[in-house]
């Protein structure tokens, strides 16, 4: 993302921490690159962190981010549209984020074809010039998988919610998804460009039984043996930009904090506020 977008982000992320009694003006060893990626097929969401609404509407196979958050423990829920939290489909009241990493943060449907919510530590090591990151991660409710890459298996046996990561030649490689030990292809081919200097993540989403298998994508870029710092995270294989609703709620928790401070500054010294 680029012009003024990163640091409304950043500011709104760290006016959220404050919400959890995270340090307002966290170091960068303190704060993580959070990405959010809807895999439950057929469900659109409303996401909240802390009580507050950050994403309307968000859509399956899309992903969101990256925003900046303290460390600290968040209130995630997803709730239909227009419902409320405490009718949330799927929630995790006290979600672990700890400082100083790339993380992603998948709603999916485990094996059981039950909703979950699983965090992944994105691989953010430096690779060699000329090199990429391919991550696969299976996030379906469908049985273990393998993984090939011209038609030969380059990772094997598969199960949710694991991962299986290599560092390779960038440019495009034709992948697809079969049953493990099989040739049943369950999902692909596809075309995949790895681009040099950055991990590109797939995930395996929907529901084998349910036919509803597909793939959502994201890019992790800065891994190309820049200076040491937070590496930047772009969102869906097609649009990097972090969705509107995603903006406009975390602007309005930035909006309504600075309220809060300029009340706060124009009182008389000594007034506490009640």
């Amino acid at each position: 993302m680029k012009t003024a977008i990163p640091r409304v982000l950043a500011a709104a992320a760290l006016v959220l921490g404050t919400t959890v009694g995270a340090a307002p003006f966290a170091s960068a060893a303190e704060v993580s690159m959070v990405s959010v990626v809807h895999g439950i097929p057929g469900q659109p969401v409303d996401v909240y962190v802390n009580g507050a609404k950050t994403l309307d509407k968000f859509e399956p196979s899309t992903v969101a981010g990256p925003l900046e958050l303290a460390a600290g423990t968040y209130d995630v829920a997803l709730t239909k549209p227009g419902e409320p939290v405490g009718s949330a489909i799927l929630r995790n009241q006290a979600l672990s984020v700890p400082g100083g990493k790339n993380l992603s943060l998948a709603a999916h449907l485990d094996a059981a074809a039950k909703p979950a919510l699983t965090a992944f530590v994105n691989d953010t090591a430096a690779v060699a010039a000329g090199q990429a990151r391919l991550i696969v991660r299976h996030a379906a409710a469908a049985p273990a998988v393998d993984v090939r890459a011209g038609g030969k298996p380059v990772f094997t046996g598969l199960t949710n919610p694991k991962e299986a990561k290599a560092d390779l030649p960038a440019g495009a490689v034709e992948a697809d998804v079969v049953l493990a030990g099989t040739s049943t292809v369950v999902l692909g081919p596809q075309s995949v460009n790895l681009k040099a200097g950055s991990a590109t993540i797939v995930y395996a989403i929907g529901s084998a039984e349910g036919k509803t298998l597909g793939l959502a994508s994201q890019v992790v870029d800065g891994l190309g043996g820049a200076p040491t710092g937070m590496p930047a995270g772009t969102g869906g294989a097609a649009d990097t930009s972090a969705p509107w609703p995603l903006l406009s709620g975390f602007a309005l928790l930035l909006v309504a904090a600075t309220a809060a401070l300029r009340r706060r500054s124009a009182r008389p010294a000594g007034d506490v506020a009640r």
